[in-house]
This record gives structure tokens, C-alpha cells and sequence, in this order.
């Protein structure tokens, strides 16, 4: 039993941010229902893959139906959390805002997932991860000298700016309103959660100790020390030595005399170095000379790797046929879950409307405003 357990989750269905705060909610032992349109929104491949929908069960209803509206503040009625993640102003045309539900249950805490916030000149306009990212400033500070700002996936944006955030909000309102009795709205915008994801190089920067130039600083490939190299065979390993003593052991298991580091201008002839020495040995070959050091060198591995490390602690999982994360943090007393493979749009709607204790379901199927989908 997770430690959420008897915490029950309302999740209006969307895509990316929103979907894995309400994964790791479930993983955490809430009990997350997810609700769905019929025949399910944008999905990145068959809904068996779409590994940020498991933990949960799904309920099929048309939120454009009253009668589907009026069966989601059904279940609002008992729950302790919604979450949301359209544009500002739809779930208030739906029926669903967050003073539709408090009227209704006033401890709910009401979860909102956007990219730019609920309010604020861009607040109507679209956006992906990228451009939350170029706003906050997080963008620019990924790359090399001279070249342009890289991309990071939409790991940095949507997941860390973005879920994280939702979910410390959520668990923090969730708290409060334990004990206050009154739930609130948590505003979660993308471009902020980016925004804060930089304090720390932010204080670097008026201290003097970070430039704005991409690619000059200690932790951005600027220093040789902290960067990824490219071996014989074509893989690359990632080298962290930032402390002397670390640094020390890096060169010493290189074999190599390298040039004081102290001195920045060492650093373009250090990089060179660095370079030639690590392409004459394969990933392998690396790994193995570097293992159980202190020199705070990796290799770079695929996505899903198999490093003993990982193995040993079950990072990653097989189930139902599909490589995945384990769930994530640990705990000691109350583990976390991983119990639900992704669910089809509406596997779940008859048995899950019921036990949450939703009426009139038979009429809600028969009128189309539910959907019960096929079992797989």
C-alpha cells in the first residue's frame, strides 16, 4: 500500500505533463480514475504503449453531454483531487471549473496543468515544451561555445518544469486541506516550474561565477572536466570530475599529463587531450578501467540499459512485454506501485463509475454520454 493510499484522483484526460503527475499520483497509491473521451484523444501509438496512462483505471464519457458532466461531479463529490490540463476557461465551459466542484466538495484540491499559467498575456496562446523553455530562460542555457541551444527532448519542460511541479503542488494543497477543511486551486504553468528549475545559476549569474555565454561555464561542456567523449567504437562516456580529488583520479587512470586546470586557458588544450585519449579505447573498455571508481566516469548508455547498477536496483521493469521505469522514489515502509498496465478509453467505465458510487449508469451508457469499451 503506497503512502497516497485512500487518497482518491479525478483525472481529466489530456496529454504529456498532466498524465505522468497523475502516473506517479497512482504509483504513489492513490486511486486514480482517469476520465476519457470516447475512442480516447491523441495518443503517441497503441494505447498499450502509452506507458504515461498506467497505474489507473479509465472511464469513457463525452464531457460536451450534462449528463457526463453531471457524473463527473459525482465523483468530484468524493474525491480529494482533480486534475486538468486544458487551455484556461475550458473546464469552466464545461461545467467543470474549479467553483462548479468546490461547491460541491470545498476540501478538493483542484490541479491545474498548463504551459503558460492561468493567466498572463500568453495564457490563451499554444505552446509545447520548447517554447516554455525559450521563455524561461532554461533553453538557452543548454548547448555548446558557439553553437545554437539544444534540445532536451521534452524531459526538461513538460516532465520536470512541468509534472514534478504539479505534483509537489497537489501533495502540498492535499496537506493543507487536511487540515483546514478547504481545498484550492494549484496553478502549475510549465514556464514557471522551467523558470525555477534555474535559481541556482541564476545566483551564479549575479555572483559572477556563471556567464550567459552557452558552452563557457563549469557545468555546460565549457570545462573539459565535466563533458562526453566519443570512444573507438563510436559510443560516448560521460565525465563528471569536478572535485580535485576525483579530477586526480580521472587523469591518473587515463594515463595521461595534462595541463593545470586551474587555468582556463588550459582548458581548449585539456579538451584535446581529453578527446584523443578516450577515442582510443571502446565504451567497454572504459567502463571496465573506470568501474568502481571515484573518477566520476559513466558510460553513456541507450535508453532502458541493462548497467548492473540499474539491475541491481531494478530501475527498470519488464512488464507486459514492454521495458519500463520502476516506480520512483523508494520507500521504506509504504512502496510505491506499479500494479496496472495503460488502460484502454473506457475499459473500465461501468465497473469504476460504480464503485466510486456514481448512479444511473445504465442511462448514462444507454445515452451515449458513457462508454463502456471492449475488454482487450
Amino acid at each position: 500500500m503506497g503512502p497516497l493510499d485512500g487518497v482518491k484522483v479525478v483525472e481529466l484526460a489530456g496529454i504529456g505533463p498532466a498524465p505522468f503527475a497523475c502516473m506517479m499520483l497512482a504509483e504513489l497509491g492513490a486511486d486514480v480514475l482517469r476520465i476519457d473521451r470516447p475512442g480516447g484523444g491523441l495518443a503517441m501509438g497503441a494505447p498499450e504503449f502509452e506507458l504515461v496512462n498506467r497505474g489507473r483505471r479509465s472511464v469513457a464519457l463525452d464531457l460536451k453531454n450534462p449528463r457526463a458532466v453531471a457524473a463527473v461531479l459525482e465523483l468530484v463529490a468524493s474525491a480529494d483531487v482533480l486534475v486538468e490540463g486544458f487551455r484556461p476557461g475550458v473546464a469552466e465551459r464545461l461545467g467543470l471549473g474549479p467553483e462548479a466542484c468546490h461547491e460541491i466538495n470545498p476540501k478538493l484540491v483542484y490541479g491545474r496543468m498548463t504551459g503558460w499559467g492561468q493567466d498572463g498575456p500568453l495564457a490563451q496562446s499554444a505552446g509545447h515544451d520548447i517554447d516554455y523553455l525559450a521563455l524561461s530562460g532554461a533553453l538557452h542555457l543548454i548547448g555548446r561555445a558557439g553553437g545554437p541551444p539544444q534540445v532536451p527532448a521534452n524531459l526538461l519542460g513538460d516532465f520536470a518544469g512541468g509534472s514534478l511541479y504539479l505534483v509537489v503542488g497537489v501533495l502540498a494543497a492535499l496537506f493543507e486541506a487536511r487540515g483546514s477543511g478547504r481545498g484550492q486551486v494549484v496553478d502549475a504553468a510549465i514556464v514557471d516550474g522551467s523558470a525555477h528549475l534555474t535559481t541556482m545559476l541564476l545566483g551564479a549569474l549575479a555572483g559572477g561565477s556563471w556567464k550567459q555565454e552557452r558552452g563557457t561555464n563549469l557545468l555546460d561542456t565549457g570545462a573539459p572536466f565535466y563533458d562526453v567523449y566519443e570512444t573507438a567504437d563510436g559510443e560516448y562516456m560521460a565525465v563528471g570530475a569536478l572535485e580535485p580529488r576525483f579530477y586526480d583520479e580521472l587523469i591518473h587512470l587515463l594515463g595521461i599529463e595534462a595541463p593545470d586546470r586551474y587555468d582556463v586557458a588550459n582548458w581548449p588544450a585539456l579538451h584535446k587531450l581529453l578527446t584523443e585519449t578516450f577515442a582510443q579505447r571502446t565504451q567497454a573498455e572504459w567502463t571496465e578501467r573506470f568501474d568502481g571508481t571515484d573518477a566520476c566516469v559513466s558510460p553513456v548508455l541507450r535508453m532502458a540499459g541493462d548497467h548492473p547498477h540499474l539491475v541491481a536496483r531494478g530501475t527498470f521493469v519488464d512488464r507486459d512485454g514492454i521495458r519500463q521505469p520502476a516506480p520512483a522514489p523508494r520507500f521504506s515502509r509504504t512502496p510505491a506501485q506499479l500494479d496496472r498496465p495503460p488502460a484502454r478509453p473506457g475499459q473500465h467505465t461501468r465497473e469504476a463509475l460504480a464503485e466510486w458510487g456514481v448512479t444511473a449508469i445504465d442511462d448514462l451508457l444507454a445515452s451515449g454520454a458513457a462508454v463502456q469499451a471492449d475488454q482487450p
